[in-house]
């Protein structure tokens, strides 16, 4: 088999298409996130923390000179990546808790006896007919 037909087989199986689905849903859903982290919810926080930016924490190690940027440890930009990734976790983990709910739901549904065949209802005719004549055949007893 060509490594082209191979290639191809694996790229349409389902499972990839709904991985790569997956993954763009995932990259908007994260830029979703971190505007809401760095537009919506850290201006409030930063304004009850006394008017500060989260972006402009950093501890200088080193002062920058003529042409030359100061290093800096970012940890307010850390900070809100860290935010950004306790949403985007908490969000997955609701999505995946909602769908496992659903999932039991599924499972408890009873599936329902499927009819009998024919010749499940011919042989069940016999037992039947057969139970009658035995009945007929013993004298009671008294």
């Amino acid at each position: 088999m060509s490594l082209i037909k191979e290639f191809k087989e694996f790229a349409m199986k389902g499972n990839i298409i709904d991985l790569a689905v997956a993954v763009i849903i995932g990259a908007a859903f994260g830029k979703i996130v971190s505007s809401f982290v760095n537009d919506i919810l850290m201006p409030p926080i930063g304004l009850m923390l006394g008017g500060v930016d989260f972006t402009d924490l950093v501890i200088v190690l080193k002062e920058g000179v003529e042409g030359v940027d100061p290093v800096t440890l970012n940890y307010g930009m850390f900070l809100q990546t860290v935010i950004d990734f306790l949403i985007v976790a908490f969000s997955i983990f609701m999505v995946i808790k909602v769908y496992q709910r659903m999932q039991k739901k599924e499972e408890a549904a009873p599936v329902p006896p499927a009819p009998p065949t024919l010749q499940e209802s011919l042989l069940a005719e016999i037992r039947d007919l057969l139970k009658e004549d035995r009945n007929k055949s013993i004298p009671p007893l008294v």
